[in-house]
């Protein structure tokens, strides 16, 4: 998987906002909105889903220009539009086969949270926030695959709670990155007011 300097992560803040901001708003309906209609849920959910791969797959494009990441990006994005239309195709609004294809999801996107963590991120934080995002992914993932056993809207709740956490450590991770980001902009100023200076005295 890419190594990603942390340059180029920092210039990629805003993508992680709108992810999580995105999460966020869709994990709230999920946890309070108290739908009960399977139907209605899953096409939401679905809609959800594909929305946050449009995203990834926008973060993709803009990463290939760049020559960094983009691999990264286009995983997000696949595991998003693959359980987004299997949700629609194969789910079909059973509730078994939603709540299994959900928990796979959950799993498979906690995995890779935490395999970007450890490989993929080369700040502590960064690292930190996506591993706490992925531990976070595999626990409610296997709560969900338990849950079909419990009302409808259970499950639902779960995993509203998950884009919950993740929207939370989204924006968490772009607001850090905007903040390095600009540090590392009046660092490089810096730099470049000590260089001339050096020059001047050397004249």
């Amino acid at each position: 998987m890419a190594k990603i300097n942390r340059r180029f992560i920092d210039k990629h803040w805003l993508m992680f906002c709108v992810r999580g901001a995105l999460a966020v708003i869709f994990g709230c309906f999920a946890l309070f909105g108290g739908m009960a209609n399977i139907e209605n849920m899953i096409a939401l959910v679905s809609i959800f889903l594909l929305f946050m791969g449009i995203i990834d797959a926008a973060g993709a494009l803009y990463s290939s220009t760049k020559k960094h990441g983009w691999i990264n990006s286009v995983i997000d994005a696949v595991i998003d539009v693959i359980a987004s239309l299997a949700l629609l195709f194969i789910a079909r609004n059973d509730l078994t086969n939603s709540v299994i294809i959900l928990s796979v999801y959950t799993i498979a996107s906690g995995v890779i949270d935490i395999v970007h963590g450890f490989l993929s991120t080369v700040d502590p934080t960064d690292r930190f926030i996506r591993i706490l995002a992925g531990v976070a992914g595999c626990v409610i993932g296997a709560v969900i695959i338990n849950s079909g056993n419990f009302e409808i809207t259970t499950f639902m709740r779960f995993f509203g709670a998950y884009m919950l956490i993740v929207g939370v450590t989204s924006l968490i991770y772009g607001v850090h990155n905007r903040s390095q980001n600009i540090e590392d902009k009046v660092a490089r100023r810096e730099a470049r007011r000590t260089t001339r200076k050096s020059i001047r005295k050397k004249k």
